[in-house]
């Protein structure tokens, strides 16, 4: 993909987007990414996290996965999917799935990738690895198809209402106490749990409603973490959880703790 974004195009964003970007490019430049190369989980996945302008704030594209899937159907979710021997990288994986499931074009000149997160791990102990580009022309969107086997609905949600939800009021939601907002909560639902996975301690999971399906889970985590850093600044809400592992490593060490207990026993 382009790495670096037109002058032209980068001049005809908001203020405000041209501050979200170049405080990305900043973290992505001087990210150290955590030594995992000891881990035993045999998984690897990537998933493609597209951000966009429209009438001056940044959205991220998502999808609904399909009801028919065996995992996750009909969660909200960035495009993408498990590393295949023949990707060459994890944005080839990002990409060619973002490819598979929506249509979106590999090679265009108007995609510019501008960075790789950390992993994250998911409950399936997949680690995946978003990869955060910017579409520098939202015209392209129009084209995108969901493929019938994995997705069943295209949409997108604005990046900042991830760190202030109330934001989200802005725009069509789907309605309250319905099957993709069954919470009573306005935009916003948080629970917590003890997760034996993560050596029994506590994961908060946040919830956003949408003009879709919901935003959770793993999908929700990666999408903060991307808010924060694009607009350096905290969550309205508390983010973790008490006593909740927050670095990777320290994630990592406890699933194969786990999963060693388990064998054993």
């Amino acid at each position: 993909m382009n790495e670096c974004i037109p002058q032209d195009a980068f001049n005809s964003l908001s203020e405000k987007s041209k501050t979200c970007i170049n405080n990305l490019n900043n973290y992505f430049s001087t990210l150290e990414h955590p030594d995992l190369s000891g881990h035993q989980l045999k998984k690897i996945a990537a998933v493609l996290a597209l951000l966009y302008e429209e009438e001056g704030e940044l959205r991220v594209l998502l999808t609904t996965r399909s009801q028919h899937l065996r995992t996750h159907a009909g969660q909200t979710a960035l495009p993408g999917g498990k590393w295949d021997p023949t990707d060459t990288s994890l944005e080839k994986t990002a990409f060619r799935e973002a490819n598979e499931e929506v249509g979106l074009p590999i090679d265009s000149p108007s995609i510019h990738t501008l960075g790789l997160l950390p992993p994250f791990i998911s409950l399936h102990k997949i680690l995946v690895t978003p990869i955060v580009a910017f579409l520098s022309d939202p015209k392209l969107l129009s084209f995108l198809k969901a493929s019938e086997a994995e997705v069943s609905h295209i949409f997108s949600h604005q990046l900042e209402a991830i760190l202030d939800p109330s934001l989200a009021k802005r725009g069509p939601l789907v309605p309250i106490g319905s099957d993709n907002w069954p919470y009573e909560t306005e935009v916003y639902n948080t629970s917590d749990s003890v997760v034996p996975m993560l050596d029994n301690t506590a994961y908060r999971m946040h919830r956003f409603r949408t003009s879709a399906s919901p935003i959770k889970g793993l999908t929700s985590d990666i999408l903060i973490k991307i808010s924060e850093v694009a607009f350096a600044r905290a969550t309205q809400y508390e983010r973790y959880a008490p006593n909740q592992l927050k670095n990777i490593a320290d994630i990592v060490k406890a699933v194969e703790k786990h999963d060693t207990i388990m064998t054993i026993h």
